[in-house]
């Protein structure tokens, strides 16, 4: 099947989903173009429709949100875009793949083993949120994949899980239109076709909703135990396509 294929569809429908108040499976889409497309074609391509599910979600989330990891996260990741802008001409994509796939893999082992311990929840600092932002800033732009180094800061904050979302939702919204002028910048833009995207967008804001739905309706620790295996499948899968280019070169 051509383009919008079923999977591409399903790609759109999750990063809806994601923008709904599941993250992580957003993360989950340009990993599924590339198996069909290039991954920074697929990149480009799901960019707009990133952006117009995250208009969506911030207005479903225009009261559960934590303003003080908004001041932290916000201008850490806006550098972070800054820095990958600089970067991924002379780094390999491969490298920042496979960084950020080990750091969602750390923080699932260290939550894990973690449990049963009943830790108390980890307050918002400075520079952790900073160095953390810059991360999910830099791996944001390389593949919409900012969920591992986002969620290893605030997901032991133990925040309310709409709360969560929230912060999540509106960080990635203001990450995602500030990457706009680099992807255009280099042409990325150039080959998509208007009548696809428009029905990607379609796509993705009915997978808000649904997103917003189940987020409301699963117990709290159903709903963290749902982000936690997807950031742990996000995270094998980076380092796995990271590490099978690695090796093609």
């Amino acid at each position: 099947m051509e383009l919008p294929g079923l999977l591409v569809l399903f790609a759109a429908f999750i990063v809806g989903m994601s923008k709904g108040g599941l993250a992580s499976v957003g993360a989950l889409a340009v990993p599924l173009l590339a198996l069909r497309m290039d991954p920074l074609a697929a990149a480009a391509m799901l960019l707009p429709v990133f952006i117009v599910s995250d208009m969506v979600g911030v207005w479903l989330f225009r009261r559960d949100f934590d303003s003080r990891n908004l001041a932290i996260l916000i201008p850490a990741s806006l550098l972070g875009v800054l820095i990958a802008t600089l970067l991924a001409p002379v780094l390999p994509a491969e490298a920042f793949l496979i960084a950020t796939g080990l750091i969602g893999l750390a923080y699932c082992a260290r939550s894990w083993l973690a449990r049963g311990r009943n830790l108390p929840p980890r307050p918002a600092d400075l520079p952790r949120g900073v160095f953390w932002g810059i991360m999910t800033g830099v791996t944001s732009f390389i593949s919409h994949s900012g969920s591992p180094p986002f969620q290893t800061y605030v997901l032991p904050q133990k925040l309310p899980k709409l709360v969560f979302a929230g912060t999540t939702t509106i960080t990635f919204a203001v990450v995602n239109l500030s990457k706009v002028p680099a992807y255009w910048a280099v042409g990325l833009f150039a080959h998509i076709d208007l009548a696809v995207l428009l029905t990607l967008m379609a796509v993705a804001v009915a997978g808000t909703f649904v997103g917003n739905r189940l987020t409301k309706l699963l117990p709290e620790r159903v709903y963290v135990a749902v982000i936690e295996v997807a950031l742990l499948l996000l995270s094998i899968r980076l380092v796995w396509e990271g590490a099978a280019a690695l090796w093609k070169m």
